[in-house]
């Protein structure tokens, strides 16, 4: 019996039989009527098809589309993402995350230029040879611009063939060279790229980690997990742990302008600005370890410090609870023009930041705001307001 998506329901007691060239069409044809319409979805330019494809790792959709936008109006082509400063790279990408892709692209895009004529290379062996491209984006990227015959491996993929096949065991990249062995008796190599973006469409709408829609899966007739009852533990979820850190941050004031510093080029969050602080050791109180990590990190030593605030950020292993003060100097060593910078609040947007500095920016932003209001509205002339000792502050004496 078929449901309106076109499914067949499997037959009681009836053997699954293996996914073949059938399995391949229905596929196709539920995509072909389901798809999300995306806007990379609408071009066959590597470039872009690329840039989408890095963007979308560890990254909803949703979240990426106004980013991709983003990204493709300031570096339109792959000599312009060449040309540009790491700098202006990374303040682009702000706010997605995993800067590390943005850093492999940038030097991926100078690679193509300066060695494969300033085009994205067609071979799927030859774009993983290249910085941050690995076997998925380049199977992706081969397959969708060039209508290459190779079969891609995401996280979405690999749940949709595991409740396939009724593997059980935690998704991962280990299982990865037995589930292309088995895609490949099926792979339709005429429609190589959209057979990709069909079983990553699959799992991303119908065959989701939690709650399966079973019911209009188009490949349900296909599939072991659904005919055992199995679909809501394969895979088994893995196991996650997060580290909690706490550290105190200083946004360090002069004259209007506020200290940042460079992060090293290597580990997490390279190259980008911040504001300077770190770790609160054990037993260690957040205002004590402000003044120390200054003191350590820049040399200055700090008149007056006050609390601005709490900001919690979630990183990849890491849940992060900033203590931000509002810092005074004392006095001021000499500081690395390249690694620490005396920047205004309106200047420091145009700086590379993670997002945790991002959002003590907006926290500086906001209690600001009610001040430089009441800096204008000194500034206008009002009726005069007298006030004594019978009086309240603000209000006019009676006479």
């Amino acid at each position: 019996m078929a449901d309106n998506s076109g499914t067949q329901a499997p037959r009681q007691g009836a053997a699954v039989p293996e996914p073949d060239a059938r399995f391949a069409r229905r596929l196709l044809a539920w995509y072909g009527r389901h798809r999300r319409h995306l806007p990379w979805r609408k071009t066959r330019d590597p470039y872009r098809i690329w840039v989408s494809e890095v963007m979308l790792q560890q990254t909803t959709v949703r979240a990426v589309i106004p980013y991709y936008e983003k990204w493709l109006a300031a570096f339109p082509d792959l000599s312009s993402l060449a040309l540009a400063r790491a700098q202006r790279v990374l303040r682009t990408w702000q706010g997605l995350g995993y800067y590390a892709r943005a850093r492999n692209m940038h030097a991926a895009a100078r690679a193509m230029v300066r060695e494969h004529g300033g085009r994205v290379p067609g071979d799927p062996k030859v774009l993983a040879g290249l910085p941050g491209i690995g076997p998925y984006t380049a199977a992706a990227v081969s397959s969708l611009a060039y209508n290459r015959p190779v079969p891609v491996i995401d996280a979405n993929v690999r749940r949709v063939l595991m409740r396939v096949l009724g593997l059980d065991g935690e998704v991962g990249a280990a299982r990865d060279a037995l589930l292309l062995r088995r895609l490949r008796t099926f792979f339709p190599a005429g429609r190589p790229g959209s057979f990709n973006q069909a079983m990553m469409e699959l799992g991303a709408l119908v065959c989701r980690p939690a709650n399966p829609a079973c019911l209009r899966c188009p490949v349900r007739s296909w599939c072991r997990a659904e005919r055992e009852g199995r679909q809501e533990v394969i895979p088994r979820p893995k196991r996650r742990s997060s580290e909690r850190v706490a550290a105190a941050v200083a946004v360090i004031e002069r004259e209007g302008r506020y200290l940042i510093h460079k992060r090293a080029p290597g580990g997490l969050l390279a190259g980008l600005w911040e504001f300077p602080g770190g770790k609160i050791e054990a037993g260690e109180t957040p205002r004590r370890a402000v003044r120390r990590e200054v003191r350590e990190e820049t040399g200055i030593r700090l008149r007056s410090v006050r609390r601005l605030g709490t900001v919690r950020h979630a990183y990849t292993r890491f849940l992060v609870t900033l203590h931000v003060f509002l810092c005074r100097p004392a006095a001021i060593p000499d500081l690395a023009p390249g690694q620490f910078r005396w920047v205004s609040l309106a200047a420091i947007r145009r700086y590379a930041l993670p997002s945790g500095s991002v959002r003590i920016v907006d926290l500086l932003a906001r209690l600001q705001a009610p001040a430089q209001a009441r800096k204008e509205a000194g500034r206008r002339p009002g009726p005069r307001v007298q006030t004594g000792w019978k009086d309240r502050p603000g209000r006019r004496s009676a006479s």
